[in-house]
């Protein structure tokens, strides 16, 4: 290790190295399909921004002393996310985070914050980062079985629910689950805590990757806040597709100002989970809002879903059993051999594994996947 350091210190750049990752990574994105990140982007006006120190801070609806940042971008990504999301439009709230796992930790702290002795209630096709969110507020919940293709066993939530029904239930819905873009129906959901006369509780919806299509495709299932949740988060750098991680968490005002404290350093209320946060990717979200519109919002939705359903077909025709999910990318098929995964970069989860149609990928590109798969 010491050499290592001696050679970070003291060596300079090693440019050389430098251009064979770019190179490295230039070859393996072609391959690239398990994972869901659209490649087909081109940030390149937003480049001179990197040369200023940029920190968005703290609430981006109100301006903090430090007047190095993006918040009136953010503001407008927010609105606009709002408005496709059918937020209230009086009680909505939001910023540009991380990724999913902070959009989805914000939603826990505000329903834990509304209701302190609450249960949260999550199936086990949740993604991983949930359960370590819950050890880190030490939440109680519990974990429900789900169905064959992903979505959540309501007849598991129905009787644990009863079981618990003193506890104001946190249900955490899946808005297309990690390996097989299952919905969790917040129609059903809504109707067992109706029938069990429950009327204190929370509903937050994870549409990390599914969140982006269901705004603008024609007879979504009800996930949003015109279904009645409370709280969601959405990924950018997947459906839009971005150089760095990021999302947007949207919650309604009341439970947000629960949690609202004011900080005279920066001059402003910090009612999110960063202090610092990046002003680079609000830049990113707002330039990509704008370069596609409502059209290309649902131009590159459609082609996603398209490209997943001629996979299905094109994987079946060579008798692999593959599926997917409606109104999903995700294609699922039976595992195949280590060498395929490593080629594709494929998403393996014990006896399935599965591929992300997304926008900047091609039939031709299906096609030579199949092929390999089923070529000894």
């Amino acid at each position: 290790m010491k050499d290592h350091v001696h050679s970070m210190l003291n060596d300079g750049i090693d440019s050389a190295r430098l251009a064979a990752s770019a190179q490295s990574f230039s070859k393996i994105s072609k391959n690239s399909i398990g994972y869901p990140t659209n490649q087909d982007w081109d940030y390149s006006e937003l480049f001179p921004f990197l040369q200023y120190s940029l920190n968005n801070i703290g609430n981006p609806f109100q301006e903090p002393i430090y007047k190095l940042n993006t918040l009136e971008y953010e503001r407008e990504v927010i609105d606009t996310f709002a408005y496709l999301t059918n937020a209230p439009q009086d009680d909505y709230w939001g910023y540009v985070t991380s990724g999913g796992t902070e959009g989805n930790m914000y939603g826990l702290f505000l329903a834990r914050e509304t209701y302190p002795t609450g249960m949260v209630y999550f199936s086990e096709a949740t993604h991983y980062s949930v359960a370590k969110v819950l050890r880190l507020q030490n939440t109680p919940s519990i974990m429900l079985r789900s169905q064959q293709k992903g979505e959540m066993d309501y007849e598991d939530l129905r009787a644990s629910l009863m079981i618990n029904r003193h506890l104001p239930p946190i249900i955490f819905a899946n808005i297309g689950t990690t390996m097989t873009g299952a919905i969790d129906n917040i129609t059903t959901i809504k109707s067992i805590l109706s029938e069990l006369s429950i009327k204190d509780y929370y509903i937050h919806s994870d549409a990390a990757l599914h969140g982006i299509s269901l705004t603008v495709l024609d007879n979504p299932p009800a996930w949003d806040f015109a279904a009645g949740i409370d709280s969601l988060s959405i990924s950018g750098h997947k459906m839009l597709g971005a150089p760095v991680p990021c999302g947007i968490t949207i919650a309604k005002k009341s439970h947000v100002n629960r949690i609202a404290r004011s900080v005279e350093y920066v001059g402003v209320q910090d009612t999110t989970i960063a202090g610092s946060r990046s002003s680079f990717a609000p830049l990113i979200l707002w330039y990509a809002l704008r370069k596609h519109g409502i059209k290309g919002l649902k131009d590159i939705s459609q082609k996603s879903i398209e490209l997943a359903q001629y996979a299905v077909e094109q994987l079946n025709k060579r008798k692999v059993l593959a599926w997917r999910n409606e109104n999903s990318p995700l294609v699922v098929f039976p595992r195949p051999d280590n060498a395929l995964i490593e080629k594709w970069s494929l998403a393996p989860d014990q006896q399935i594994a599965h591929i992300v149609c997304m926008p900047h990928m091609t039939k031709e590109l299906i096609d030579q996947f199949a092929s390999d798969f089923t070529t000894p």
